[in-house]
């Protein structure tokens, strides 16, 4: 078999592909219209982030089985064209762990102790050793908001050095918390306790904006805050008054709403705010770990076995995908309900399979159920592939149970999930090709999870959806759908909003604070992908 090395990756990853026994052809710098001409020859492409692997370069790729991306992001690669081919495209999500672990780790020592300031600032020819004492790292609590690989990581290396260290993860459960050494607490808790706050969660619509003006100022006079995951996360502007104020007492960061960094950035010149061009994944170790990684994938699926490191569908029989194919969005879709309703830490994920839909294999529909409740939690890339892993890395139990029994729907799905003792529970069907969910805690309902949905528990009177509605209306927040779904429980109702426009947290507050409404959740589909 023959793979293509399209941009410069590090030696080392070639050598495993040969040793595996591949022609290897290396085309640095490839040019688009080269790249078109020479595709068809080969069974697996290596790129990096220069080469494009369109949807017309998989087209033309006849004998393409897999697409490997040396490095995390596969913007440069078409998935979708891929997956339509039932080609593999795969990464190396596990390269650049250290790397940015440690970053993250030198990031809060340069700050904890003046060091890049001191440095520059003694090349100039000046002898500061009063002005640039710094603080200890031994004694001081840790907040670590986000407790995956690099969270975890981080967290560890800091245990020691005589940090106390305390974590933030609404999705990680007692057991887990304790096989690291550390405490969970809320993230209320964590931003009044925190001498340090490092944050490593993914960039999604709930994370975005996460550290701002409100809560930068309930942190301790003197807190510092690191950020080496992704921008956006802690409002720049606002920790740049912070810092400016006095109420923060450093900031490192490496990573920013835009980037390059833009000349007109609040974070430039700001006396206590070290930052870094996007470091940490740049080490010459995980540039070499990126290429064995992928290459490694390369030799795996190319030899005929599944990839943990694959990020899009995992190849099935096609008399099988063309039963499942209909039910794998609407059970991704079902977990990320469940998980959106779940508080806490989940324990346990079951799926239940009613009627004809359990006489097939259904192990990927599970797994699709599994990556929709991970994917809106996880800083890492959840797939059909390592979704299984990362729930049982997190000591999560997923049950796949099957009766041929019909209840109500001839074909049915029903996800609960245990979070903190409590049960979670929704239940799906097809209409025709369309995905809907038909029950949401025993709420009869029929809500097309297109986009987002408002779930509101409430007593069953007069006056409580027109308020709502009237609420978000006087927002400009559309919504293009309602149901309203009864139970045994008398008086009670559950109204489900389907909206189109994403909901301020003013807003979803006034929402919470109405009597008469039990609860609100707000499920965010665009987080499935």
């Amino acid at each position: 078999m023959k793979v293509l090395v399209a941009d410069g990756v590090s030696p080392k990853g070639i050598e495993i592909l040969q040793q595996a026994g591949f022609e290897c052809v290396v085309k640095d710098k490839l040019p688009a219209e080269e790249l078109l001409e020479i595709i068809p020859e080969f069974d697996g492409i290596i790129v990096r982030s220069a080469s494009k692997v369109t949807k017309e370069v998989i087209d033309r790729a006849q004998n393409l089985k897999i697409i490997g991306r040396a490095g995390v992001g596969t913007d440069n690669i078409d998935i979708a064209a891929a997956t339509a081919r039932g080609i593999v495209v795969i990464n190396s999500p596990g390269g650049n762990t250290i790397a940015a672990t440690e970053h993250t780790m030198g990031m809060m020592l340069a700050m904890a102790r003046n060091i890049a300031v001191a440095n520059e600032t003694l090349h100039k020819g000046e002898w500061n050793r009063k002005k640039y004492t710094g603080v200890e790292l031994r004694g001081k609590t840790l907040g670590v908001v986000g407790l995956g690989r690099i969270g975890s990581g981080v967290a560890t290396r800091s245990l020691a050095f005589d940090m106390k260290v305390i974590g933030y993860d609404p999705y990680v459960n007692e057991e887990r918390a304790q096989s690291l050494g550390i405490k969970v607490v809320s993230l209320d808790e964590l931003i009044e306790q925190s001498d340090f706050i490092t944050v490593h969660m993914p960039l999604t619509p709930k994370t975005k904006g996460m550290f701002n003006k409100d809560n930068i100022y309930k942190m301790k006079k003197g807190v510092r805050l690191i950020n080496c995951a992704r921008g956006g996360i802690i409002n720049e502007k606002d920790l740049a008054e912070a810092v400016k104020s006095g109420h923060v007492a450093g900031a490192a960061i490496d990573v920013f709403e835009s980037e390059p960094l833009a000349a007109d950035s609040p974070l430039l010149g700001v006396p206590g705010i070290t930052i870094t061009p996007h470091l940490g994944a740049s080490t010459v170790e995980a540039q070499i770990g990126v290429s064995v990684d992928v290459a490694q994938g390369i030799v795996t699926a190319l030899n005929g076995e599944p990839v943990s490191t694959a990020v899009n569908m995992a190849p099935v029989s096609a008399q099988t995908m063309k039963v499942i194919k209909p039910y794998l969005d609407l059970a991704e879709r079902l977990g990320c309900t469940a998980c959106s309703l779940a508080d806490g830490g989940i324990s346990e994920i079951k799926i239940k399979y009613n009627g004809g839909i359990a006489d097939v294999d259904t192990k990927m529909i599970t797994i699709a159920v599994v990556k929709g409740i991970l994917n809106p939690i996880l800083e890492d890339k959840v797939n059909y592939v390592n979704a299984p892993s990362l729930a049982k890395e997190r000591n999560i139990k997923v049950k796949e149970v099957k009766d041929k029994s019909v209840e109500n729907f001839a074909n049915l799905i029903t996800v609960s999930v245990v979070a903190n003792g409590k049960t979670q529970t929704v239940q799906g069907a097809l209409f025709g090709d369309e995905g809907r969910i038909v029950t949401i805690n025993s709420y009869r309902v029929d809500v097309d999870p297109h986009a987002r949905i408002l779930i509101c528990p409430h007593i069953n009177r007069p006056g409580i959806i027109g308020t709502i509605g009237s609420l978000l209306g006087y927002a400009n927040i559309n919504i293009s759908g309602m149901q309203v779904g009864k139970t045994e429980i008398e008086g009670t109702s559950m109204m489900v909003l389907t909206i189109d426009n994403e909901i301020p947290d003013s807003v979803m507050q006034q929402i919470i604070n109405m009597n008469g409404i039990f609860d609100v959740k707000l499920v965010n589909y665009n987080v499935v992908k």
